[in-house]
C-alpha cells in the first residue's frame, strides 16, 4: 500500500527547509548504512544532532500527527524522528530493505520498522533522476513528488533511489512502528476507514455508518498490539 500525502508542507515552507538544510554540514551516508546496504548507498546524510534537522523534523511530525490520512494508514505507536538525505552528482541508493529493528535516539527503546515515510523537499523540476522506486506484488512504482509532498509505504518492501544526474534532491525520511504489524491488515483497516469517511460525507444519515464503524474498531481491537 503506497499512499501519497499531498501538501504536507506548503511550497514556501519546503523552500525555507531547503535553504536551511543547504547551509548545514553533510556527511557520507554510508556511515549509517548496514553491512549489506553500504555497497549500494552513495548519498549524503545530515547528522541527527543538527538543530536545523531537529526543528524541521518536529514540523513534519506535527503535520503528520494532525493528518487523518497518515494516522489512518499508519496507526503509529512509535515514530523515529526524521533524518535527511541529499543526492547529487550521480548519488543513488540501490535496491535494499530497511532494517527491521531500530533504536530510538538517546534511549535503549527498540522500534520495529513497519512503515517508511519519505517527505520530498526539492521541487521535482530542480533535479534529474532521483525517483524513489518501490517494488510490490504488482511490479514497481516510481515516485517523484512535488516539494512538500510525502509518500507512505511498507518498510519491508524492496526499494531504491535512482541516480540524481543533475541538481540536488533533498528529502526527509523516517520509520514508524504501527499498532498493527501486518501490512495486509493495515491496508484492510485503511480501506475500511476511508470507506466510512466517504459514506459520512456523502450520506451522513446512512444506518451503515454505525455498523461499519463497529466492525472497524473490533478489527482494530483484535489486530492491534499496544
Amino acid at each position: 500500500m503506497l499512499i501519497p500525502i499531498k501538501g504536507l508542507l506548503s511550497s514556501e515552507e519546503a523552500e525555507k527547509c531547503r535553504q536551511a538544510l543547504m547551509q548545514e554540514t553533510w556527511k557520507d551516508g554510508r556511515q549509517t548504512a548496514g553491512h549489506v546496504a553500504i555497497n549500494a548507498k552513495t548519498n549524503l546524510q545530515l547528522s541527527r544532532e543538527s538543530q536545523v534537522g531537529q526543528q524541521i523534523g518536529d514540523l513534519i511530525l506535527d503535520r503528520l500527527g494532525a493528518h487523518p490520512q497518515f494516522m489512518s494508514a499508519v496507526l503509529p505507536s512509535k515514530v523515529l524522528p526524521p533524518l535527511f538525505n541529499r543526492y547529487e552528482g550521480g548519488g543513488a541508493y540501490g535496491n535494499h530493505v530497511d532494517n527491521a529493528l531500530l533504536t530510538l535516539p538517546n534511549s535503549s527503546i527498540k522500534l520495529r520498522s513497519d512503515v517508511s515515510t519519505t517527505v520530498f523537499l526539492s521541487d521535482a523540476e530542480e533535479y534529474e533522476g532521483g525517483e524513489l522506486v518501490i517494488q510490490h506484488s504488482y511490479g514497481e512504482e516510481r515516485v517523484k513528488l512535488a516539494a512538500g509532498d510525502a509518500i507512505v509505504y511498507p518498510a519491508n518492501s524492496l526499494h531504491r533511489v535512482e541516480p540524481v544526474t543533475e541538481g540536488v534532491r533533498l528529502a526527509a525520511f523516517f520509520w514508524s512502528q504501527s499498532l498493527v504489524a501486518s501490512s495486509e491488515q493495515r491496508q484492510m483497516l485503511y480501506e475500511l476507514d476511508q470507506s466510512i469517511q466517504t459514506l459520512i460525507m456523502e450520506n451522513p444519515e446512512s444506518e451503515s455508518i454505525a455498523s461499519l464503524t463497529h466492525l472497524y474498531h473490533n478489527l482494530l481491537r483484535h489486530w492491534s498490539q499496544t
